[in-house]
């Protein structure tokens, strides 16, 4: 009990030393790159109750990131000269995208598969060509001027000093980001273990079973895109106060499959295995740019562009480990447990074949 406790402790002060730690070792850079992985993160937990508690495949999720961004720019800039509080936005942001996760699911209750995965994609970019074509959204050319995050007169953008040493505004972001990722990662482990959370389990497994036990699957499913969506909204607030810029181009299709990736890969419906994808899914692009001067100091010049060798690597290294660990690197028991009967089942079958 006692070295849990300490290993807990450990790992806690890691966490708090790792921005500095970065900073000291890699750059400031990259300590923005553990900020913009901690948003990838709470996507990817918000993700995770709509595939990996429900078992719905959703490829729209980006379109509630949208939301929470968009309502956060034009609340809280010049755009239309006003100025709310994170404290009103933040809530607003999560209802919100909650309610249009509701708007999504209505609609697609008796959707499955793959067809369900075509209406979401669509639903997504609906809201990515609106926000392209309406005014209020200032169209292609996005919205600027975004008032930093601020709580109590506090600015997270601002560079602040404690005794003596300068704090950048990209260390108060990392904090706050870390407190909200950890306030997300209690309610989805109170979730999970919750009589919704077996709810939605016994729906992924079988929907008929489920229905035939009782349960209302039409209003659990109700429930888990409008969760699911309410973290993706809170994410998008977030981006929007962060960045300082949004535009329809940061909420394509790509971003919804690279947080569907990030879940699958680290271990669908396994909290820690989604937060260890989103990390690396978020880092390891960036991990990949020395490619470039790899080339040059070994050809004399660049044969490929850096970004095009930089995603077909990343690539390579994402079917790998999907084809040496297919239930991701991270997952949960219940899911190995899973897949480990369906091999054995698959591999008994084979054997009684003559």
């Amino acid at each position: 009990m006692k070295s849990k406790v300490w290993l807990g402790l450990l790992g806690l002060a890691l966490i708090l030393a790792l921005p500095f730690a970065t900073d000291l070792l890699l750059g400031r850079s990259w300590v923005r790159l553990l900020d913009f992985a901690l948003l990838y993160a709470m996507l990817a937990l918000g993700l995770n109750i709509v595939v990996g508690y429900a078992g719905l495949l959703d490829l729209g999720y980006v379109a509630f990131y949208a939301v929470g961004a968009y309502l956060y720019a034009m609340l809280a800039s010049p755009h239309l000269g006003m100025h709310w509080p994170l404290w009103a936005l933040l809530p607003m942001g999560a209802l919100v995208a909650a309610c249009f996760g509701a708007l999504l699911g209505a609609p697609t209750l008796g959707l499955r598969g793959d067809y369900l995965a075509i209406v979401t994609m669509g639903f997504g970019e609906i809201i990515r060509i609106f926000l392209r074509n309406l005014n209020i959204t200032n169209g292609p050319a996005g919205i600027d001027l975004i008032d930093p995050i601020q709580m109590g007169g506090f600015s997270f953008g601002a560079n602040h000093s404690l005794l003596g040493w300068d704090f950048p505004g990209i260390y108060s972001y990392y904090f706050l980001f870390l407190i909200l990722t950890a306030l997300i990662v209690l309610i989805s482990h109170r979730l999970s273990d919750s009589r919704i959370g077996r709810a939605w389990s016994a729906i992924r497994e079988d929907e008929i079973a489920a229905k035939s036990s009782g349960l209302n699957t039409r209003q659990l499913k109700l429930m888990a895109f409008a969760m699911g969506a309410a973290f993706g909204g809170v994410s998008g607030v977030l981006f929007a106060g962060f960045q300082g810029f949004i535009s329809p181009e940061s909420f394509t299709m790509g971003e919804s499959i690279m947080v569907l990736c990030m879940v699958v890969l680290g271990g669908m419906g396994h909290i820690s295995g989604v937060i260890m994808g989103a990390i690396l899914l978020a880092i390891l692009p960036e991990a990949f740019r020395p490619l470039s001067q790899f080339q040059q100091a070994t050809f004399g010049h660049v044969w490929l562009d850096p970004a095009n060798l930089r995603m077909l690597m990343f690539a390579v290294a994402l079917i790998v480990v999907m084809i040496i660990r297919p239930e991701g690197l991270w997952p949960s028991p219940v899911r190995r447990r899973e897949l480990l009967t369906n091999d054995d089942e698959k591999n008994s079958s084979h054997k009684a074949v003559p």
